[in-house]
């Protein structure tokens, strides 16, 4: 009766263990499962914010670049001049600067060759080709009949040597005496040819109106047109 009464005991208390056992495997299986869709679904939280943060990332540059691209100023590209190759001299377009004399523009086709007018005669010793002189000059573009460039406009005379500048000045102003004032026109190849300069067209012809106030052996690199 006491074997039989121990014999249940040790029956039950293994029957116990077992279901404790069982009881315990099912919740570490559980467990493991929760943790398993816990991870997964942390991973697609990230993913999903790695992807979100990517798009709004690629929007902002977009939106920087579109931005830039829009506030270029168009104006700061430069346009070339266009060529005044086969255009007329049209008569001056301009007003004269103060004290600036008249420019007696030759309308209609340009000449080919160099004009030398003296529009006043001066005195004392005849310019050479290797002087420097000091004068006060008009520029005007032939096919436009704007200025281009005055010294009276800023109101000071130039000084240069006549081998600095271009040939329509030292051919031009050879023979000329100071005190004179001398028309010159000058066709492209004896001034900036097809290339131009700054506001002057490529193929210009120039016309202009230089008034000499002295000439010296040249010996100094100074301002010329």
């Amino acid at each position: 009766m006491g074997t039989s009464k121990r014999e249940r005991q040790k029956i039950g208390h293994k029957a116990r263990l077992t279901a404790e056992h069982a009881a315990q495997a099912r919740y570490e299986r559980r467990r493991k499962i929760g943790l398993g869709a816990v991870v997964a679904a942390g991973t697609v939280v990230v993913v999903g914010l790695f992807v979100l943060l990517s798009d709004n990332t690629s929007t902002d540059t977009t939106a920087v670049t579109t931005s830039t691209t829009s506030t270029t100023d168009p104006s700061s590209t430069e346009v070339p001049v266009a060529s005044a190759l086969g255009k007329d001299c049209v008569a001056l377009a301009d007003p004269l600067p103060a004290g600036a004399p008249s420019v007696p523009v030759p309308v209609g086709p340009p000449p080919t060759s160099l004009i030398v007018e003296n529009l006043v005669t001066g005195t004392g010793a005849p310019v050479v080709a290797t002087d420097t002189v000091t004068v006060n000059y008009i520029g005007v573009s032939c096919s436009t009949g704007t200025i281009f460039d005055s010294s009276w406009s800023r109101n000071q005379p130039a000084t240069f040597g006549l081998d600095q500048v271009i040939s329509g000045w030292t051919q031009g102003l050879v023979g000329m005496q100071p005190g004179g004032s001398r028309l010159l026109v000058i066709p492209p190849a004896l001034g900036y040819g097809s290339s131009g300069q700054g506001s002057i067209a490529p193929d210009e012809t120039l016309v202009f109106v230089v008034d000499l106030i002295s000439a010296t052996p040249s010996s100094a690199t100074t301002i010329a047109p």
